[in-house]
């Protein structure tokens, strides 16, 4: 089963200005034959249907854990899409027509279906299809198709980066391009240790240089190109048996399998409103309050009016993580009930 935690795997600011044709074209690392949809349904299908998980418990292990790190990935993706929509759309009355530009954006199922936010799709506004999915039951099959995966999806996460300059795309593309290149090391180390063969050397991984790309080259230099993470507190620590020894493409330094989840991950930013697309609706007040009324009841002071702050933690008792993230918020004590005599 998975746990869920309300943080983005890497911090993630607001960019300066939307980029909707932008957000078309990274769709493809969300939706695509080689996006973050296909890499986490091919390692979470073949984790499900693992024969003698318990006999090959390193190679298994290796597929769950990077399975769950993809939906954190998924997740970036999304955000990043999100992000570079927000702000795309003017606000306006109907009769006016606000919406009218958005009729010659690259995809205008971001503005009619997804009310301003993403879709489950690449970037010529195909759907994903399970037909991606690769699951075929044979441990070395499965492991050079998410090796050739990876491969493709690193080459189209280079391509995308240079075809927008937008701060939050850039900064996620990096990331990924690094975890991507972990992702890809991993199962061709993998494969070496089951067959033998020197995968890279019979398919060399792109010569792409991360350390050439700014947004990958910090994350190189505390070491994420050689961690890989359990993203469990307890589980998938046999990931060890494949993921050890020197790395090549790091200088000879010592791979890592981190027990738990990325130190450096964090909340994420909050989309903001758009009521000409009726997100969360045309007249949101009356839908705010019922959420304030809900939050007072548990304990939690909601965000007030125009105080300036953005959270996804929309409300905080004093000890909480998110009144320590929200500076001068205003917090409800919370006060024992009195037991009846």
């Amino acid at each position: 089963m998975f746990l869920r935690s309300e943080k983005l795997l890497i911090p993630l600011e607001k960019p300066a200005s939307p980029d909707p044709n932008g957000a078309a074209a990274i769709q493809e690392l969300l939706g695509g034959k080689f996006g973050e949809m296909s890499t986490l349904n091919n390692y979470l299908h073949q984790s499900f249907g693992f024969k003698e998980k318990k006999k090959l418990k390193p190679f298994y292990d290796l597929v769950a854990s990077i399975t769950t790190e993809e939906l954190g990935h998924v997740e970036l993706i999304s955000t990043a899409i999100n992000l570079m929509l927000e702000g795309s759309v003017p606000e306006g009355e109907p009769v006016d027509a606000p919406l009218e530009d958005a009729k010659n954006l690259r995809n205008t199922h971001h503005t009619i279906v997804g009310g301003g936010g993403h879709q489950v799709m690449d970037s010529m506004g195909h759907f994903w299809s399970g037909e991606h999915v690769f699951s075929s039951g044979n441990l070395v099959s499965d492991l050079l198709h998410n090796f050739f995966l990876e491969t493709g999806a690193r080459m189209h996460k280079h391509r995308c980066y240079q075809m927008t300059t937008n701060q939050a795309a850039r900064d996620v593309i990096g990331y990924l391009m690094v975890r991507g290149g972990v992702h890809q090391a991993a199962y061709a180390l993998a494969l070496r240790k089951v067959t033998g063969v020197e995968i890279t050397k019979m398919l060399p991984t792109p010569n792409i240089d991360d350390s050439k790309i700014p947004e990958a080259r910090k994350w190189q230099a505390i070491g994420s190109h050689r961690k890989l993470y359990t993203f469990s507190e307890e589980d998938y620590g046999d990931v060890a048996g494949v993921w050890s020894g020197p790395a090549d493409w790091a200088d000879g330094e010592e791979l890592e399998v981190i027990q738990g989840t990325p130190e450096h991950a964090t909340e994420g930013p909050v989309v903001g409103e758009c009521r000409s697309l009726f997100s969360p609706d045309y007249a949101p007040e009356e839908i705010y309050e019922i959420a304030a009324q809900l939050m007072k009841k548990g304990g939690i002071s909601p965000l007030q009016p125009n105080d300036g702050l953005h959270s996804r933690f929309q409300g905080s008792t004093s000890d909480s993580i998110g009144a320590s993230a929200q500076p001068g918020r205003k917090t409800t004590p919370s006060t024992p009930k009195s037991k009846k005599k």
